[in-house]
């Protein structure tokens, strides 16, 4: 059985090489999306809501991969087209060496400008 750590990179690395039919071969038939924009999403709809994004991925440069059980976590900072960095989580569930669920967590633009004291509210 591959290792699935290998499988989460090779889905990631599918993106920057705009390789689809990679990635299909990874992603189950039953796969199911979610991110902030996506709530639960079948294959059919990632590959016409998602998949167009990895014409504006050049990289990514992963942070952590651990797997635990059936699950890979990752953490990565990805580059895209434009210049802009962005960092995610995500959360792969992989059954018998494909893909079934992502749960994509967003995070901050790379590099971000942190808040200063003065730019929080008091909420009292």
């Amino acid at each position: 059985m591959r290792d699935l750590a290998i499988i989460a990179r090779d889905c990631f690395e599918a993106y920057v090489r705009k390789d689809r039919e990679a990635i299909e071969q990874l992603i189950d038939e039953n796969f199911h999306f979610t991110s902030p924009l996506d709530n639960r999403i079948d294959r059919v709809t990632y590959f016409e809501r998602c998949w167009p994004n990895s014409q504006h991925i050049t990289r990514f440069e992963f942070t952590h991969i651990l797997t635990h059980g059936d699950q890979v976590f990752v953490t990565y900072v990805g580059s895209n087209t434009n210049g802009e960095g962005f960092r995610n989580t995500e959360i792969l569930t992989i059954r018998q060496e494909k893909i079934v669920e992502v749960e994509v967590f967003f995070g901050p633009s790379v590099p971000h400008q942190a808040p200063t004291e003065g730019d929080y509210v008091d909420p009292d």
